[in-house]
């Protein structure tokens, strides 16, 4: 009730003057008849007490349609009728007005478009609301109501408002709380009427949510969208001789520019369009926020864009709500949607940008790379394949430099994996690798692949014969401590990629079938990031297939089927580590780029970690004072580089502890604490060595 006693300052509407004059004009013809029925009774209708008069109004039914119908044609009122008509058929004729467009948009009756009528009435003159108490004798009454309506446009003694009513289904008009006594009480739906009266703002559900794209000056389209294309099958559907709509999927990563391509489709329809952020839209909600954007999609008519993430589920839409004719769906991954009557469904798969693509946006968004040396340049645009909205967000960061911008496009996909994967830290440089002279030769080889393979795979050539295999993968096997996560984390480091650890015990499942969505979750997430891969103790997920002797063997085989095919399929690098390549099935060792077996060191191998490491970790100085033992420690004992890695670290700290510069007893406890853990007693002779000629 405080709604409709709200004053509402309107834009002057020829179609709202009509409207108002209209339903003055009807309530002052029924004013007619009521005060000539009060004249005539016996005792005038009062507050408070029943009289007798009012009793007999009822009881002798002296307030019928009929008989006020006939009393108004024939008692003097014609100039009143001949206003009347006037202004109703003036007011059919504002084919362009939006309280037409309204009605007609959605495809209001008569008494629908009465209804409305009154309910915008009081809502721009607040005074009509006590001449509504007044026709219904009540004073109490001031508001919409069926019986209000019925009587003051003819419509018999009383209507009601059923679920197939557009103004129901659309909500189009509201009822709000009246006693059990009194009937229901209409109001227009705030959103309508500031449609109706001119306002653009969006809905209050739609505010922080909704936007809207009509001109597409100048925006980033890039090479390979398929715009004319889409907009060509659309239009088969779209037809003035069919009343099918159209749903879109357009599959994307968010930032690849799914809301400029959706609006480009829009603009060669003819529409504009209408954008929803379902991301932070609760599912209950959703309902609700889907009827409000749908409705003012067909009041303005416009295209509607919903931003949908994979996580939110699209509830089917009530069947009362027909969809909108052209509609999008901005998801970043395809997936089946509830089934909408008369509505046809289409996907389109944004391609991402090509390096000349990603080379004009950063060029256009950051021009101050122009400054960059090329090589500098050369590896922005290669070796990030950066999005258009990633682009765009940092170039709002103003001038960074080329170690700066590389580090923004990096934490951009940090969360991207969630629980699934953790990131490592990737500290090492290629100097600081130590392994055999054949590891180190297919190593290079592998950087330079992963260099220059973004280039490579733009041919359409390569492309056509490889549809399949695209990805870059890697197996890295031998026992532990021999440098096989260092040597990833020396690569993620030179590609300037962030290395992201698959964490096995979030991915392998003992139910049936979750291992394999799992890693399918992983795989898709980081196919559209900048990371690098790494799957430890890989023989855990790709093992051999086994014969089928049981219900779980054949369910293990099928697992492991598809992770190898999913494998396969993934187009970003991949590096996969384990300790018994021996177990890994064949079948999927075929399918890998690289296999690099990495052994224990040898004496060379050996010498030049344990001088590095003592070198770095306790001084050059130390490191020269005790070559001779380093190079005895070197071809007295086989360990691995995590062992001498260890062993150093000891003997730094008990020198420490001892106050003492670093000495062979150091480095002979370091080691013979890293042997001991493999019930391994350290070398009579080397100990000798070391600390027996008193050295």
């Amino acid at each position: 009730m405080d709604h409709a006693m709200t004053c509402r300052v309107a834009p002057p509407d020829r179609a709202l003057e009509l409207v108002l004059a209209r339903v003055r004009m009807r309530a002052r013809l029924r004013t007619e008849w009521l005060r000539n029925l009060w004249r005539t009774a016996t005792t005038a209708p009062s507050e408070g007490a029943i009289t007798h008069a009012e009793i007999d109004l009822s009881l002798e039914d002296l307030d019928n349609p009929n008989d006020e119908a006939q009393w108004l044609h024939s008692n003097g009122l014609d100039d009143a009728w001949t206003e009347l008509a006037a202004i109703e058929g003036e007011l059919a004729g504002l084919a362009g007005a939006r309280l037409t467009r309204l009605c007609s948009t959605f495809g209001l009756s008569t008494i629908d478009t009465d209804i409305v009528h009154a309910c915008i009435a009081c809502e721009l003159d607040p005074t009509l609301t006590r001449v509504y108490a007044y026709l219904q004798d009540h004073a109490a009454r001031c508001y919409v109501t069926g019986t209000l309506v019925a009587r003051l446009f003819g419509h018999g003694r009383s209507i009601r408002l059923d679920a197939d009513s557009p103004l129901v289904r659309w909500k189009l008009v509201e009822t709000y709380d009246t006693p059990p006594s009194e009937p229901v009480a209409y109001r227009i739906d705030p959103a309508v009427f500031d449609w109706a009266t001119g306002s653009d703002a969006l809905p209050t559900a739609l505010g922080d949510i909704g936007s809207r794209i009509q001109h597409m000056d100048g925006v980033d389209r890039l090479d390979g969208w398929p715009v004319a294309e889409t907009a060509k099958d659309l239009a088969r559907w779209l037809g003035d001789q069919t009343s099918v709509a159209v749903r879109t999927q357009v599959v994307g990563p968010c930032g690849s520019g799914r809301r400029t391509f959706a609006a480009l489709v829009a603009g060669q329809c003819a529409r504009a369009l209408l954008t929803v952020d379902a991301t932070h839209v609760d599912e209950a909600q959703w309902p609700a926020v889907e009827l409000t954007a749908k409705r003012q999609a067909l009041l303005e008519g416009s295209a509607l864009a919903v931003l949908a993430p994979a996580s939110f589920r699209m509830r089917p839409s009530p069947a009362t709500t027909p969809p909108v004719a052209l509609q999008f769906i901005l998801t970043d991954s395809e997936r089946a949607l509830p089934p909408v009557a008369d509505t046809v469904d289409y996907a389109v798969a944004l391609p991402p940008p090509s390096v000349d693509n990603r080379r004009e946006l950063w060029q256009r968004h950051a021009p101050w790379t122009g400054t960059w040396s090329t090589s500098e340049f050369d590896a922005l645009v290669h070796q990030h394949r950066a999005l258009p909205g990633d682009i765009a967000r940092i170039a709002l960061r103003g001038e960074t430099s080329p170690v700066e911008t590389g580090g923004l496009l990096r934490a951009a996909a940090r969360d991207a994996l969630g629980e699934l994967a953790q990131r490592l830290e990737c500290p090492f440089r290629r100097d600081d690798l130590v392994v055999a002279a054949r590891v180190s030769t297919t190593l290079d080889d592998l950087l330079f692949e992963a260099h220059d393979r973004v280039a490579f795979w733009e041919q359409p050539q390569a492309r056509r014969l490889f549809p399949q295999g695209r990805g870059l993968l890697a197996l890295f096997s031998g026992p532990p401590g021999t440098g096989k996560t260092m040597t990833a984390q020396v690569i993620a480091a030179t590609l300037g990629m962030d290395l992201f650890r698959v964490d096995l015990a979030a991915v392998v499942s003992k139910w049936v079938g979750e291992t394999s969505r799992n890693l399918d979750r992983v795989l898709r997430r980081a196919a559209d990031l900048d990371v690098v891969l790494m799957f430890d103790e890989a023989d855990a997920l790709f093992g051999k297939r086994t014969d089928v002797k049981q219900a779980n063997d054949r369910f293990a085989n099928t697992d492991t089927g598809f992770l190898l095919q999913a494998i396969e399929s993934y187009r970003g690098v991949a590096l996969l580590s384990t300790n018994r390549k021996g177990d890994i099935d064949t079948a999927f060792i075929r399918r890998l780029r690289y296999v690099l077996d990495f052994p224990v060191p040898g004496e060379s191998e050996r010498l030049r970690l344990w001088q590095t490491l003592v070198a770095q970790l306790a001084g050059p100085d130390h490191a020269e004072r005790l070559d001779i033992d380093l190079q005895h420690l070197a071809s007295g004992v086989e360990v691995s580089g995590a062992q001498i890695k260890l062993a150093v670290l000891t003997a730094v700290f008990a020198s420490r502890r001892s106050c003492e510069a670093m000495a062979p007893e150091h480095l002979l406890g370091g080691l013979q604490r890293e042997l001991a853990k493999e019930g391994r007693p350290v070398n009579v002779r080397l100990r000798e060595r070391l600390v027996g000629s008193g050295r």
